[in-house]
């Protein structure tokens, strides 16, 4: 009698209660394929706490690692991936994303009007931003003078031979060796990127170094003085080295955008959803961007920046800054062999 009261008792609580059963039921997971080190673990637990959804988390270091798995498992196993700007243009167009539904995201509102509709998305059927940022200059001002650091075509004065480092990812690199030589990074004339490869091949003697991921140890243990730095990786360098600086070169930088997707193939669409419902409110938005130092896309937000924070270029750059940048677009495949076949030379020693 005892044991049947109790459950009577219990479901007495929860008939009365059924947002708390709702929450503490399981609903499942999602499955999210991400950047490394781009959403806290307090953020993702406090997620699952909140909503009952476990979240299955899985880990890449560079975009052409997502699009190939993503390509080959044609969009299954995973609920939400998070590509960058020519990536997402080039899943878009091949078909392997799907839509997302707006009326789910109650967040939606919270975006910065400026960074939505891009290029490649212009109605945000396939995409929602989640961190932007642009890919400039950095520099150390101990041993590099700011005045001989406004240019992309600065990185070959002689002074600087031995202590450059450029990125690893291929299109990053050729889009500021385009801007260098005065043309578009999303050129697609064969002379452009020709031009773009001369001028890396003219630097590549002083190039100490190709790297995408250990940007900030190679200037926080000065072995470069001098190269190309995601926003973000060179606000966290400039915590352990005050004298590193962020540029951006008067020739133009680029700019990403970094934003979720939901591959053709996802199971748990709804709960995809009510993740990046989540990861949109102001102040969890806040907990990513203060982690990894990128630029958040979320008004709410930046209004609960500091002044220090709201004023700081690296981190919200001014229009003056990005008047000569460039989104990186999908080229497609014609053009993008010119350009493996012109980075192999150069990484090969020509």
């Amino acid at each position: 009698m005892k044991k049947l009261a109790l459950l009577l008792s219990l479901a007495f609580l929860f008939a009365a209660c059924p947002d708390a059963a709702l929450a503490a039921a399981d609903k499942g997971e999602v499955v999210v394929y991400n950047w490394s080190e781009y959403i806290p673990q307090d953020v993702l637990d406090e997620f699952t706490d909140e909503t009952g959804i476990k979240v299955v988390y899985s880990t890449y270091e560079t975009n052409d690692a997502m699009y190939s798995k993503i390509k080959l498992l044609r969009g299954q196993s995973y609920d939400l991936v998070c590509p960058s700007t020519y990536y997402l243009h080039l899943m878009i167009e091949e078909g392997l994303v799907t839509t997302f539904d707006h009326a789910k995201l109650t967040n939606l509102g919270n975006l910065d009007p400026k960074l939505m509709a891009p290029p490649y998305d212009p109605e945000n059927k396939f995409s929602i931003p989640y961190m932007w940022g642009s890919f400039g200059m950095i520099i150390n001002t101990k041993y590099v003078d700011r005045e001989k650091a406004k240019t992309w075509r600065d990185l070959l004065r002689p002074e600087y031979k031995g202590k450059v480092i450029l990125s690893d990812d291929m299109r990053d690199t050729f889009g500021i060796a385009m801007h260098a030589a005065g043309k578009s990074a999303n050129s697609t004339n064969p002379d452009d990127i020709k031009a773009g490869y001369e001028f890396l091949k003219e630097l590549h003697p002083s190039v100490r170094v190709f790297d995408l991921t250990a940007v900030k140890q190679a200037f926080i243990s000065e072995e470069v003085i001098i190269g190309t730095s995601f926003n973000g990786d060179a606000l966290v360098a400039k915590q352990e080295h005050p004298d590193l600086e962020y540029i951006y070169p008067e020739d133009g930088a680029l700019v990403w955008i970094d934003s979720f997707a939901i591959p053709v193939g996802a199971k748990n669409v709804d709960n995809a959803h009510e993740f990046v419902n989540f990861l949109l409110r102001p102040e969890i938005a806040k907990r990513c961007q203060e982690e990894f130092m990128y630029s958040t896309p979320n008004l709410g937000t930046i209004e609960l920046m500091s002044p220090e924070e709201r004023n700081n270029p690296a981190l919200q750059p001014t229009d003056k800054d990005l008047q000569k940048a460039e989104y990186l677009l999908n080229v497609g495949s014609k053009t993008l062999m010119l350009y493996k076949d012109y980075w192999e030379k150069l990484k090969s020693g020509f």
